[in-house]
């Protein structure tokens, strides 16, 4: 009992209206489905996948993970000198300094905190398959992950650190350039959408990414297709192998 007290602190700091399980209620998906509810990073509506797409059993997946790791985290929290988990502590401390700051200075300790922390890798490099999607610290345990693994890190850490789940996201890009996908965390401060990307280590405002455009929206709602997006299957996307981070 007293396990299932700490993690639901942890549960209620980081995933508030329904990470876990990342499905929408009836109420929620009535709400998404409409184009003008909800104006997402670069100025677009979005509208809620089936729980069975790809996409989604993606996210789905994360969440059960993620699942595990907040009790270990809450366990942590109660006393760090008795945890055993090395990742946990930093992941932790990541948080704590982030929280010693404010607004934009804060998102920032936890995109530069990420960035220096995890390795570029590929999935295929790591694990001997592609899209392979890890909770935080799954990923710091590795020490190394794509941008989906990062991006998913500072989702987390970002809602541990105080910002609302309301004004979070993962968000999958396309990269028109480079002719890839790419996935970066996003947050919401003064009604600006602000990108936490594993190859900057300053944020940089939606408005101000050229050459990119958004597929989908991952949030504590579920996962949602970008209006005026082209409708191509998840699992005809094309991730970098790596992501060097840039420099400062």
């Amino acid at each position: 009992m007293r396990y299932l007290k700490l993690a639901r602190g942890w549960r209620a700091a980081i995933v508030v209206a329904g990470l876990i399980g990342a499905a929408a209620s009836p109420a929620a998906s009535s709400d998404i489905d409409d184009p003008h509810a909800v104006t997402e990073p670069f100025g677009r509506s979005a509208f809620q996948v089936p729980d069975d797409h790809a996409l989604a059993m993606k996210w789905q997946g994360v969440a059960r993970e993620l699942t595990d790791e907040l009790l270990v985290l809450a366990l942590c929290e109660e006393s760090r000198s008795r945890c055993d988990s090395p990742q946990a502590l930093r992941f932790l401390a990541i948080i704590d300094a982030a929280k010693s700051k404010d607004g934009r200075a804060r998102a920032g300790e936890i995109n530069r905190a990420m960035n220096l922390g995890v390795r570029a890798s590929s999935d295929l490099a790591l694990y001997g398959e592609a899209d392979v999607w890890r909770a935080p610290l799954a990923l710091l345990a590795v020490g190394a992950g794509d941008c989906e693994d990062v991006a998913i890190a500072k989702f987390v850490a970002l809602r541990a650190a105080g910002f609302v789940a309301a004004d979070l996201r993962i968000v999958i890009l396309r990269d028109t350039l480079r002719h890839e996908d790419h996935a970066v965390a996003a947050v919401r401060m003064d009604g600006r959408w602000w990108l936490l990307d594993n190859r900057r280590m300053a944020m940089v405002e939606d408005v101000h990414l050229k050459n990119h455009q958004p597929l989908f929206v991952l949030d504590s709602v579920g996962v949602r297709h970008c209006r005026d997006a082209p409708l191509v299957a998840y699992a005809q996307m094309r991730m970098p192998e790596s992501a060097a981070v840039a420099a400062p």
